[in-house]
């Protein structure tokens, strides 16, 4: 994992905090930050080191980037305006193609096998389907267990009705309601993210 940066002290603190208050800055407090780091610096190193082509210096620049503007707009991190990790990615990806774009600006000694992967469409596109796969991760968890355990095993699992009812431990007919009902509450939830037109 990327290594939290340690707060400035003393007088080095003061000249952090009086330019985020001078420019009207509204800062998050440290504790959510650090809950923000360790609950996201993980993931977000791993997307940043496939779309920094394996990079790892370049991917832990970024992530630490990517929480300080976490730690610069606060208001980010207001879960009503969607999932956190969707946003931090999003500032990921961009600081990424932003990188690449100001080291193709060098001269070629510089190399560019990092960035051949950057801009190409299967970057965005696992970018896109690593963003769905959290969000729909996070509506799964709204879930109720019995609902969720048996979406597990028919959907993801792909066990039949009578596998499923076998693992589970209730009967056949309990897994074919339990999974309507389910998937019922998952469109709702999903619905609510806006992925669900």
């Amino acid at each position: 994992m990327v290594p939290l940066p340690a707060e400035p002290r003393g007088e080095a603190a003061v000249p952090l905090r009086a330019e985020a208050a001078s420019r009207g800055l509204p800062t998050a407090d440290e504790a959510v930050i650090r809950a923000l780091y360790l609950e996201h610096a993980g993931p977000l190193l791993g997307y940043t080191l496939r779309l920094t082509a394996g990079d790892r210096s370049w991917a832990e620049d970024v992530v630490q980037e990517t929480l300080l503007r976490a730690w610069r707009h606060p208001e980010a991190l207001d879960p009503s305006r969607g999932p956190v990790r969707g946003w931090l990615c999003t500032v990921a990806r961009n600081l990424v193609i932003d990188g690449g774009r100001a080291r193709r600006a060098r001269p070629p000694e510089t190399g560019d096998a990092p960035l051949i992967g950057v801009a190409d469409e299967r970057a965005e596109d696992e970018f896109d389907r690593a963003l769905l796969s959290w969000e729909v991760a996070e509506a799964l968890g709204t879930l109720s267990p019995e609902h969720r355990a048996v979406l597990l095993e028919t959907y993801y699992r792909g066990h039949s009705v009578a596998e499923a009812a076998k693992v589970l431990g209730v009967p056949e007919g309990t897994v074919k309601s339990r999974t309507y009902y389910a998937l019922r509450a998952l469109r709702v939830a999903l619905e609510e993210r806006g992925l669900v037109p």
